[in-house]
């Protein structure tokens, strides 16, 4: 079992509620969160009891009061006048201190400031500059924002949405001066809610792709009854454009990089037809990963569909309008995620806005925006293995190229994101920051590489990762990481010949490599038995001799390209 992340969480009121709420969430990732005292909030950042960051902290929530931590913030309320430039240069210090937190937790988490809904202020002078403390919270909220936006490891959560969600009664005077707690349990719900969320944005187990029924779903109607012709999508139709709405919705999705399937009990001619043909269709042929459109059970069929786009079942959605198909489903994989659907298609789209399950990365990427076609172009590999005799006649007709690029600012954040959810062809699975793993690979005697892959179908991106120590006399690999997009193209050996080559280059004894078992990076373990070097199963070290070349694979060629800004 991965062990929980672990959190510490600052203010100026008391947040107890909140680990409690964290702690006690039954959705991944599991997480421990210590409390700092309240209202020690620079004594803890700066120093203070180093008991609470024993062990390291994965997270901090660092969540204030806009008057408990902005001077100028408590004047305005005082009805004194306050420049709005002090209050961006209070936001600013506020914000310079946060980052030095970074010094002692990996991630931080900075909750926008909020105001109780039932506060009137100055009516029409609320939103006045340099007058009304509604116009000043906006104006430092979007401040905190573009000054966190400037640290990779800072980051702002949108705290007015949990308390528009807890309704008006979110923030509570009576608690406030009963126990120093100024948020309902609604709220605090809501707020560990998107930490979670977020935790699993950055450190991996978020949903990738949403497998979708067409009748009644993508579209109003049966297709196999109806034709294609009469479904209700699109025109002076309610339903209709409720319809085109929600897969004006999806196909936004698959621009942030989430993956969209069907499984849908149909003809897969007269479906495919309907995708192609119907006018008012957003979503085509070629937005989806792939899709299984038969009359078999659907949990079988969502087995199967995720099997061959290499995806666990934990990294998918299950979306369809009939209740007996969402429970078969729920009941039968568990590990997928079954949300509650509404009756009626008018809420559709609605309900796909809310889920908290399809929160976004904390940076997109190239790769991201390109990843539906991607698997586009994996559809048409796996068509034409199927008319090519064996692998490496296979893998030999696609063109391989593979560009090794230095890490550099260019590469960094895919980097890191590969680092940090990949599970299987991961050599130690360590996990680190954007923040640190730039400052591990300009470490000196250190080098780190990513991988660009593209065959004659498109692009792979960047699907691999290899850094290398060099200690004691000897090259080390530290990471050896590889998408299983690209597993068993022979871009694993195209990797250990640039390993063993920068060991030459540097005159190092023995390529070492040693494998750090999990419960599922096996098949990094399985490669490199039989990758030539040799195994020691008592430590789990892999050796390549020094001075022993290790050939590039024909069917691939290597480009090595110079760092990206």
């Amino acid at each position: 079992m991965t062990n929980p992340l672990r959190g510490v969480i600052l203010s100026d009121v008391n947040l107890q509620n909140l680990a409690g709420y964290l702690e006690n969430d039954p959705s991944l990732p599991a997480v421990t969160a210590r409390v700092a005292p309240f209202g020690q909030i620079a004594q803890t950042i700066l120093g203070g009891d180093p008991a609470l960051f024993e062990g390291g902290a994965d997270f901090a929530v660092l969540w204030t009061s806009p008057a408990g931590v902005i001077e100028g913030f408590r004047e305005l309320m005082e009805q004194r006048d306050v420049p709005p430039e002090r209050l961006d240069e209070e936001v600013d210090a506020f914000v310079a201190l946060a980052a030095r937190l970074l010094d002692r937790a990996r991630i931080v988490f900075l909750p926008l400031w909020t105001a109780p809904a039932w506060e009137r202020g100055l009516g029409l002078l609320e939103l006045r500059p340099g007058s009304g403390t509604a116009h000043a919270l906006l104006r430092m909220n979007l401040r905190l924002a573009e000054a966190c936006a400037e640290h990779p490891n800072l980051h702002v959560l949108n705290a007015p949405r949990w308390a528009a969600a807890a309704g008006p009664d979110a923030i509570d005077p009576k608690t406030w001066y009963l126990a120093k707690i100024p948020f309902a349990a609604a709220l605090f719900r809501g707020a560990a809610a998107e930490i979670k969320s977020a935790l699993r944005s950055l450190f991996g187990g978020a949903r990738k792709i949403l497998l979708l029924d067409l009748d009644n779903t993508l579209w109003g109607g049966i297709v196999g009854d109806l034709g294609w012709e009469n479904l209700r999508l699109g025109g002076h139709d309610p339903l209709g454009e409720a319809h085109v709405e929600f897969q004006r919705s999806l196909k936004a999705l698959t621009r942030r990089g989430f993956l969209l399937g069907i499984v849908s009990k149909n003809e897969e001619d007269i479906a495919r037809e309907a995708i192609r043909q119907h006018p008012a269709m957003v979503l085509r042929e070629d937005d989806f990963a792939g899709w299984r459109i038969n009359w078999d059970d659907k949990a079988k069929n969502v087995i199967e569909l995720m099997e061959e786009l290499n995806l666990g079942l934990q990294s998918a959605i299950f979306i369809d309008d009939q209740k007996a198909e969402r429970e078969r489903v729920r009941t039968s994989l568990p590990e997928v995620l079954v949300p509650e659907w509404p009756a009626s298609p008018l809420l559709y789209d609605q309900a796909l806005r809310a889920l908290p399950a399809l929160d976004g990365a904390a940076a997109t990427t190239r790769v991201d925006e390109s990843r539906a076609r991607m698997y586009v172009s994996e559809r048409r590999r796996r068509d034409a293995q199927k008319t090519a005799g064996s692998l490496d006649d296979w893998i030999a007709t696609l063109d391989l190229q593979v560009k090794a690029e230095p890490l550099g600012p260019g590469n960094l954040v895919r980097a890191a994101q590969l680092l940090n959810k990949t599970n299987q062809m991961n050599l130690s699975t360590r996990r680190l920051a954007d923040s640190e793993l730039d400052a591990w690979a300009r470490r000196q005697g250190n080098a780190f590489w990513t991988f660009d892959v593209t065959d004659r179908f498109g692009e792979y991106g960047i699907t691999g990762l290899l850094g290398v120590s060099l200690e004691n006399g000897h090259a080390r690999i530290v990471d050896y990481v590889l998408s299983c997009r690209v597993m068993g193209r022979k871009v694993e050996e195209t990797m250990l010949h640039v390993a063993v080559e920068h060991a030459a280059r540097h005159r190092a004894g023995d390529l070492i490599a040693e494998y750090l078992p999990t419960p599922k990076n096996r098949p990094c373990l399985t490669f490199l038995q039989g990758s030539g070097m040799i195994y020691d199963d008592r430590t789990h070290i892999f050796r390549w001799p020094a001075g022993r070349d290790y050939a590039r694979p024909a069917a691939v060629r290597l480009v090595l390209a110079e760092v990206t800004s």
